[in-house]
């Protein structure tokens, strides 16, 4: 009786951790394709946006976009003001990658004003700045230079390898992303393509995909077309 016992304490961690995977990687997967729907709608909000007609004009010149459809306080794997974003890269025939998925840790209070969220994309402009983002992980400012975006009629974008343009509520919010912690999110990756893929897997060898990508992939080469 007493060995029954025994058995049956040892194997219900094995069982418990055989129940909590699945569920685990359900809830990844669910999140990691609502990250990317959410998206969509981001990337519409800004490029309907007055304001954003600089991101408009330039489009076809971005290396590769980050949409972070909501930066806003606690969560993730860091402290602070943190989300979740994808970053797509564009080939050198104008082809849209897969999405990568990152979380961020920004350290502007700039996002924090009324402990409102903000959504907020971040236009890559340099090759230097896409190579940052295949790394483990990396610091704005430091691997790569950022500048928030020109916002406005007549408004001059900086030189630097990012711009950061976020909106809260409809309206530009400046908050300075100099310090923001990026990092892959190696959970949200796996579970959209169903397995392991590390950045340079889905933005540069191209190894992975997912079909609920198509439709955010489509929005980003509509952009460039319309606007060349």
């Amino acid at each position: 009786m007493q060995a029954k016992k025994m058995m049956a304490l040892c194997a219900a961690p094995i069982l418990a951790l055989a129940v909590a995977s699945p569920v685990g990687a359900a809830d990844n997967a669910t999140e990691a394709a609502k990250t990317v729907a959410e998206a969509r709608a981001t990337l519409a909000n800004f490029l309907s946006d007055p304001d954003m007609k600089w991101i408009r004009s330039h489009f076809p010149q971005a290396k590769a976009i980050m949409i972070v459809p909501v930066q806003g306080k606690g969560g993730f794997i860091f402290a602070g003001s943190g989300g979740v974003g994808v970053l797509l890269v564009k080939d050198a025939k104008g082809n849209w990658s897969q999405p990568a998925f990152y979380k961020l840790a920004a350290v502007s209070v700039g996002l924090q004003a009324g402990g409102e969220k903000s959504e907020v994309l971040f236009f890559i402009q340099s090759r230097k700045g896409v190579d940052s983002f295949l790394s483990k992980s990396f610091k704005l400012g430091a691997e790569a230079s950022v500048a928030a975006g020109p916002v406005g009629q007549g408004a001059k974008a900086s030189s630097a390898d990012v711009l950061s343009f976020s909106r809260s509520k409809g309206a530009f919010v400046g908050a300075s992303f100099d310090g923001t912690s990026i990092k892959p999110a190696e959970d949200l990756n796996k579970a959209f393509y169903n397995k392991p893929a590390s950045p340079v897997d889905i933005l540069v060898r191209g190894t992975v995909e997912n079909e609920g990508a198509k439709a955010l992939r489509e929005d980003l080469a509509k952009v460039g077309i319309k606007h060349q």
